[in-house]
């Protein structure tokens, strides 16, 4: 559970990272910026940037996550790997397998897996994230990208913020959606009431979803959906803000009796290959679960 405190500000037109950095010496100035830039500290109940110039009385909330583990331990978990060159990896995961380890999650996750078959990888990037260039919720299956060195990961990491890579999901959602194709642009934040959340708030970063009817079936509606940016829990909470929530989803959609999790496949991802420049595109089919619970509702 994060550890939160509450600030007022004592004088005005300081900065906000240089003002918590002197109310909270033990952290650094880079881990505040980091803080800042997960929405972890707010100001009066908003998300803020690093150069927010405080007013005196600004209300601060700092919420530090507790300290995550210090060594990760390979793990000989299975792997589907569908793609690998000498840069990198695409792997089909599978729903339940957390992609990182957190402080309550220290093993069994692909992290752990991943290191088990390529030790190198704990010498690229975040030593908690090695490799890691996007992630998927651990409730989520299907297609991610990995990459196998230093070079490759800077590559991938920038056409992700570029958003030239193609990323496409296979969502069951409540209700008949329409129109039968549509574009949600709202911008995501931490939801002020549970810091833990994400919400459509103002003052959030900008985020668009776009989706296309795949068919109806009885009172829910199987869509491809390709959000064009990645925020936290996106397409989760564009649906749900719409009156269309996942199915299974327990925190931002609607529980569903046939499914045992939410309905969230990533079915179609796209890149430019690191070493070449060119364009490839992966495909994975929906897992025996989704497609039994498509059964089960027809």
């Amino acid at each position: 559970m994060d550890k939160v405190h509450s600030l007022i500000a004592s004088e005005r037109d300081v900065r906000l990272d240089k003002y918590v950095c002197q109310q909270l010496p033990e952290l650094s100035r880079a881990r505040v910026q980091k803080l800042i830039a997960d929405g972890r500290i707010t100001v009066n109940g908003q998300p803020a940037k690093p150069g927010l110039k405080l007013n005196t009385g600004d209300r601060l909330e700092v919420a530090i996550p507790p300290t995550p583990p210090e060594q990760l331990l390979p793990e000989a978990v299975p792997l589907d790997i569908l793609y690998e060159d000498d840069d990198l990896l695409v792997v089909d995961k599978p729903a339940g397998l957390t992609v990182h380890p957190t402080p309550g999650h220290i093993s069994h996750t692909l992290v752990n897996a991943l290191l088990a078959h390529f030790p190198h990888l704990a010498d690229i990037g975040d030593w908690l994230r090695p490799g890691i260039v996007h992630r998927l919720d651990k409730d989520t299956s299907g297609l991610m990208l990995v990459a196998k060195s230093s070079a490759a990961q800077a590559n991938l990491i920038g056409q992700f913020k570029s958003h030239s890579v193609t990323k496409a999901y296979m969502v069951l959602v409540k209700g008949r959606l329409t129109p039968e194709n549509g574009i949600i642009e709202a911008a995501i934040g931490r939801d002020p009431r549970h810091r833990q959340r994400m919400a459509v708030v103002a003052g959030g970063r900008e985020a668009r979803t776009e989706y296309q009817v795949v068919r109806y079936i009885g009172d829910y509606t199987l869509l491809e959906v390709r959000p064009e940016t990645g925020r936290t829990h996106q397409i989760r909470v564009h649906l749900g803000a719409i009156g269309f929530p996942v199915a299974g989803d327990k925190i931002y959609g609607v529980k569903a009796p046939f499914l045992a999790r939410q309905f969230l496949h990533a079915c179609r991802l796209g890149f430019s290959l690191p070493s070449t420049g060119e364009y490839i595109e992966f495909k994975s089919e929906l897992p025996a679960d989704l497609e039994q619970a498509l059964e089960d509702i027809a």
